[in-house]
């Protein structure tokens, strides 16, 4: 289990918002009052949101790929029609499902860029707005040192491979070695049903157009204060990313909570996961912990921009977004 220290996960100063669109209205808040709020730039109208976020030295810019609607009965452990009543009452209910965001985030601290997963790419849904998101940044793929790959599912890996080509060229690349080996391993592709197939050729992809590939073991630090966290049970190699300096951070949780069943219930999955009691297990010690720690958190396929906690009401866990809205 990661130590999720109370001096490595409070603090977080919010930067505010960026983008126009419904992804910016105000959320409720999580943060600390004495944070220190910076006003928004504004950016044209049709460009993709983004949010960031000041952690020490270092500047954390969340991104969106877009979104797709994930059917009502992807969630073992719940019934259709309760996984679509809990929609409904959290208004994330749509015609074909639950609206999941595909979030991605960017780590600068003057010196090195680092991207935290690459987006579905158009693979699944209405996704695609990854480069847009960047460019509003005047960034371009090339000027990426780093890309760190949370699990080598299609949403999270898409935008490297996309047109067959290497998307990020200067790119050093991090995987968890237990996913490569997975998605790499043909008795596990010949074995897998026919909704993993695109994320087993994805990863073969992934694999032979990136040679600078870093195949990692274990939780380790990338840079100093950005480190890896060993979250297993999604995928044999789910991980997620800390950041951390001056006293504050943030961890990147990618798929250890998804919206309306958790952190209520992790006893509830996802079609795509590999190992559901090897996740649920995982759940049952990371959202107890991140709830009495005050862990800042951010989930790839939580409302964008997926920033908040897990906290106790009552007796149960129940996500708290965090305070992204302007403020004295």
């Amino acid at each position: 289990m990661p130590q999720l220290s109370r001096r490595a996960f409070t603090g977080a100063l919010p930067l505010g918002l960026l983008g126009g669109g419904l992804f910016t209205t105000a959320l409720t808040s999580a943060i600390p009052a004495t944070a220190a709020v910076q006003p928004a730039a504004v950016a044209p109208a049709g460009i993709t949101p983004l949010a960031q976020i000041r952690i020490g030295r270092f500047t954390v810019t969340a991104l969106t790929d877009g979104y797709a609607d994930m059917p009502y009965d992807y969630f073992p452990g719940r019934s259709p029609a309760e996984v679509e009543k809990a929609a409904t009452a959290q208004f994330t209910a749509r015609k074909s499902g639950v609206r999941f965001l595909f979030n991605q985030y960017l780590v600068e601290d003057g010196e090195r860029r680092i991207l935290i997963d690459a987006g579905a790419a158009g693979s699944i849904g209405q996704t695609g707005k990854l480069p847009q998101a960047l460019q509003s940044l005047g960034l371009t793929p090339d000027k990426i040192d780093a890309v760190i790959v949370t699990h080598l599912h299609q949403d999270h890996m898409g935008g490297l491979i996309l047109g067959g080509k290497t998307i990020y060229p200067k790119a050093e690349l991090y995987i968890d070695r237990r996913d490569v080996k997975h998605w790499t391993d043909p008795a596990k592709r010949s074995g897998a049903p026919d909704y993993l197939q695109t994320s087993f050729k994805m990863a073969e992809d992934v694999v032979r157009l990136y040679p600078r590939l870093q195949a990692i073991d274990g939780e380790r630090e990338i840079i100093r204060g950005v480190s890896i966290v060993d979250l297993t049970g999604h995928t044999p190699g789910h991980i997620g990313v800390r950041v951390e300096d001056g006293g504050q951070s943030l961890i990147m949780v990618s798929d250890m909570i998804f919206p309306v069943v958790h952190p209520g219930a992790t006893d509830v999955f996802f079609l795509f996961e590999q190992d559901p009691a090897a996740a649920k297990a995982m759940r049952d010690r990371f959202f107890p912990r991140a709830a009495s720690e005050g862990a800042l958190i951010a989930a790839t396929h939580m409302p964008f921009p997926g920033l908040g906690r897990v906290i106790k009401d009552r007796g149960d866990l129940r996500w708290q977004v965090a305070d992204w809205a302007l403020q004295e």
